[in-house]
């Protein structure tokens, strides 16, 4: 599993070309440990392409990505992902599968004894605000859109894991939902503290969930800095962003 005894997550100079588009070019950035930073930016600018490369679902062209020091291709890449947290936006559940085993199935992987993943299992329900035994034995299309984003956090946590990844998990939900779990979410961070990278278009969200907000721009770090600075940014970048928040 990923240290976070160095920097969990380092780009370093990190470029990658898909056909004749460069998507990253010379991304560098420094994720600190326990911080919550958002990739805020439009369509094309690279925010998930960065997600993927840091465990390993993607390989830059040139540069390096670290993971807990370490360079995630030197990682073996089952371990690397059993290690790190991720959560889609349409959550990804195994629509076969019960919540339980949804939740349930990394732990059950990593060889954890039955009892100990029974009581994760609960544990992490309660903690994403879902009733146990009211969901475990539910399938994924028994749930609700904001019931499933809850599991699909809760299943992201399950070995807990030093560093979660969000690419607009909850994109699909509607506004009244979508706020309530950005504010649970904010809480939850507060309370276990892990280092959360998270992707999004969207700049009330952005400034909602944020320690730090990273503004890319055609595969780089366009602007960086605290929720409260891009309110009052002048930089002609950030300026449609802070226009929405208006």
């Amino acid at each position: 599993m990923p240290s976070t005894e160095a920097a969990p997550v380092v780009f370093d100079d990190v470029s990658l070309r898909y056909g004749d588009v460069r998507v990253l070019d010379g991304l560098s950035l420094r994720v600190e440990p326990g911080e919550t930073l958002v990739l805020l930016g439009k369509s094309g600018a690279g925010k998930t392409t960065a997600l993927r490369l840091i465990n390993r679902l993607a390989v830059p062209d040139s540069g390096s990505v670290l993971v807990g020091g370490r360079s995630a291709e030197e990682w073996d890449p089952i371990r690397l992902r059993r290690g790190i947290g991720y959560v889609i936006q349409e959550t990804g559940l195994f629509p076969h599968f019960d919540v339980a085993r949804n939740v349930g199935l990394v732990p059950e992987l990593e060889g954890w004894p039955r009892e100990r993943i029974d009581r994760r299992i609960d544990e992490l329900l309660a903690l994403v605000g879902l009733d146990a035994a009211q969901v475990r034995g539910r399938l994924p299309r028994q749930l609700s859109g904001g019931e499933r984003q809850r599991v699909g956090v809760a299943r992201a946590l399950a070995a807990d894991p030093p560093i979660l990844l969000m690419d607009e998990p909850f994109g699909a939900l509607d506004p009244m939902t979508r706020t309530r779990i950005q504010r649970e979410f904010r809480v939850m961070q507060a309370t276990l503290g892990k280092t959360v990278v998270f992707v999004t278009h969207d700049v009330r969200e952005a400034v909602a969930i944020a320690d730090r907000i990273v503004v890319m721009d055609a595969g780089r770090v366009g602007w960086l800095g605290a929720p409260a600075e891009l309110g009052v940014e002048t930089d002609p970048l950030v300026q449609p962003f802070r226009e929405m928040l208006d």
